[in-house]
């Protein structure tokens, strides 16, 4: 009686319903009233306010209603907060950031959506909507939303997907490569693109300017430097095109005012007398083309780790003179490397061609020095064209790959074995090499030499296909070419250890995409082999069983294949096991398992997991408790008297939870904050019938 009265007392406090009820309804209604969307993710963004307003009116219903929330409500309602925030978050970075930047990220943004509808969905089927006071209409709603939620898929724009390739292929066009075939950037083609995004007025160009210059510097130092090159690539495109499509402000001049710069100083100069360039009218450099160290027109523009860009010439004598910081940002240099702008290095091609300016020589604000500098080399001599590089090593990629499968198809076993390993490391590393290494054809051979005798053949082409796999498209080539039955055969009894594991990784590296969880999970001997594995592999192998259950398990009708396979007494097992090393691999399939009606009796009638999950709360890793917490929390819910007496009997269980509620992840601590509140329910319950 006094274990039960002194455990009431530890978890009390806990904080009223009225108060995350008021929270809801406001940052609801804040998402509810935006009127300016940003200008892209139009899609997901209206998807996800819409929902969220069928959500508002629930919790103002709720409100109005004054009457108690149901206790296991709390969670849900503190999840659905939480992934409002977010989402509020999410589509606020995507009003304030760079537009342009947004668009070339499209998937990674699009991604971020899909998974916080897919934690809303998970949030709502916790829902015990039987027990709260509505309406039907608003019954009907939120059973409408929980089915959407289970139908979420990945949205990606085919309209934004269109401009974004738009926007490379301008930027293609603008090589150097292309250069020597005239093939100039179409502004009008890039003022289309722009303004499809929000870039319509000189001060909208200004701002986005603004913005990815932002974004250079947050990136400077962490995103690497491809990110930063990208970046600077598209500030100099902006910033020539605002050149192109605008008039400077100072100049009049009636109709001339709306016409392109680019015309105007085409005009001019063919206005002037051509006998004489010294006579002729010099345009005026942008300010986007000078080095901010000398002012001049940039010759060789390169990028140093603050993202800003200097001529060549300039920043390495400033480096060399002993200083460590960038000049124009005061930001210390985290490195000394110069990163060639390749963008802005043919924009200014193109401005000196269309202007008559000669790139061999320096421009300050009069062409008339140029004399002085005649026999300076001309920087197009040593220019490096980085798309026909990339199109070289396509090509020999190709061609390496195309004689690779030949010696496949016709080879001995001695020429196929070393095929397939110089495949396998050539699909180890990069996406192109992966993508071009199935066009040309190599999928289909691979597959059926997963058949072999030989070991190292076997063991070969299986990684092979595991490092092809990880290029998303080859996913679905790998399925149509019926390598399932082979890669689990070879998972089940293959020649060598390091086959089974390569096969078990490609079994996770497939079932990434949803429809190969349905095609694997329907294969009555995929799911026992991984569990196979399971029990016998190293602990590298374990662990990649572990994670390819996992994402089987995610597909709701394979979870019972799981448990009918015997995971879940060796999952127990291996959690156990600290030289295994998959403790978390194990609790995180243990947590889906409890989703179904088998993985819940598997995993109550395991005597050992419920003081084993409570030294985890204490002694794991952020993932190994809140997975641990999870698993409690399903318990309790499900089996809750019996749990929960098992909590409260072990002096170890308040204290730590009390602990996780307190320093644990966002996620651990609601969760440990909704077992708390079970377990004062169940006192409360046991103080009553005494």
């Amino acid at each position: 009686m006094n274990d039960i009265l002194s455990a009431m007392m530890i978890t009390q406090g806990l904080l009223p319903s009225g108060s995350l009820l008021d929270s809801l309804i406001h940052i609801s209604n804040e998402l509810g009233s935006m009127e300016n969307f940003p200008f892209i993710q139009i899609r997901n963004v209206s998807s996800m306010i819409r929902r969220i307003k069928l959500l508002s009116s629930l919790f103002e219903e709720i409100q109005e209603t004054d009457t108690p929330l149901p206790p296991s409500s709390i969670l849900c309602f503190t999840e659905l907060f939480s992934v409002i925030r977010r989402v509020k978050v999410l589509i606020q970075e995507c009003k304030d950031g760079s537009s342009l930047w947004g668009l070339i990220q499209l998937e990674f943004i699009s991604n971020q959506f899909y998974v916080l509808a897919k934690e809303m969905g998970r949030a709502l089927d916790i829902l015990p909507l039987k027990l709260l006071n509505v309406t039907a209409d608003i019954r009907e709603q939120v059973e409408l939303l929980q089915k959407q939620a289970k139908r979420t898929e990945l949205v990606i724009d085919p309209r934004e997907l269109q401009r974004r390739e738009q926007l490379l292929q301008v930027m293609a066009n603008n090589s150097l490569q292309n250069k020597k075939r005239k093939g100039f950037i179409d502004f009008g083609k890039v003022e289309e693109i722009l303004s499809s995004i929000g870039l319509r007025t000189l001060s909208d160009y200004d701002t986005e300017i603004s913005k990815l210059e932002a974004e250079a510097q947050n990136q400077a130092g962490t995103g690497g430097l491809i990110v930063v090159s990208n970046l600077n690539n598209l500030i100099s495109l902006v910033s020539y095109s605002k050149s192109m499509i605008f008039r400077d402000g100072d100049n009049d001049g009636g109709e001339e005012e709306s016409k392109p710069l680019s015309a105007f100083f085409h005009n001019k100069i063919h206005d002037s007398s051509s006998s004489s360039q010294s006579t002729s009218i010099s345009p005026s450099i942008p300010d986007e083309f000078r080095c901010p160290i000398s002012l001049d027109l940039v010759k060789d523009p390169v990028i140093v780790s603050s993202g800003h860009t200097y001529d060549r010439t300039s920043i390495a004598q400033w480096i060399n003179s002993g200083h460590h910081t960038c000049p124009k940002s005061g930001q210390r240099l985290i490195h000394t490397a110069l990163i060639p702008n390749y963008a802005l290095k043919s924009l200014l091609q193109q401005w000196c061609h269309e202007n008559n300016v000669p790139m061999n020589e320096p421009m300050t604000n009069s062409l008339s020095e140029g004399n002085n500098n005649k026999g300076k080399k001309n920087m197009n001599e040593n220019a490096i064209d980085h798309i026909s590089a990339n199109k070289a090593a396509a090509d020999a990629v190709k061609m390496t790959a195309e004689f690779l499968v030949g010696k496949l198809a016709t080879g001995s076993a001695d020429t196929q074995r070393q095929a397939a390993y110089e495949l396998r490391l050539l699909a180890k590393s990069g996406m192109d090499n992966r993508r071009i290494i199935a066009e040309v054809g190599a999928i289909p051979f691979l597959v059926t030499l997963l058949a072999s005798q030989d070991s190292r053949i076997q063991e070969h082409v299986v990684t092979a296909l595991f490092n092809l796999s990880i290029y998303d498209n080859n996913k679905i080539l790998i399925m149509a070419a019926g390598a399932v039955d082979n890669i689990v055969e070879v998972l089940e009894s293959g020649k060598n250890m390091e086959a089974r594991e390569n096969a078990a990784a490609a079994m996770f590296s497939l079932s990434m995409v949803d429809d190969c969880k349905v095609q694997i999970g329907a294969r009555p001997r995929a799911i026992p082999a991984l569990v196979g594995l399971l029990k016998e592999g190293t602990p590298i192998g374990k662990r990649d069983a572990a994670t390819a259950l996992f994402n089987l398990a995610v597909y709701n009708p394979n979870k019972a294949c799981v448990v009918k396979a015997g995971a879940v007494p060796v999952l127990v097992e291996l959690l156990m096991d600290d030289k295994a090393g998959i403790t978390d691999d194990a609790l995180a399939v243990l947590s889906l398992l409890l989703g179904c009606s088998q993985g819940l009796q598997e995993i109550r009638n395991s005597k050992a997991l419920v003081p084993l999950l409570v030294d985890l709360l204490r002694f794991g890793s952020v993932k190994g408790k809140e997975n641990s917490i999870t698993l409690l929390l399903g318990l309790c819910k499900e089996d809750g008297e019996l749990v929960a007496k098992r909590l409260l009997a072990n002096p170890r269980s308040i204290p730590s939870l009390q602990s996780l509620a307190a320093d644990g992840s966002l996620r651990a601590r609601r969760k440990a904050d909704a077992l708390l509140r079970l377990l004062n329910r169940c006192c409360s319950l046991a103080y009553h019938s005494l």
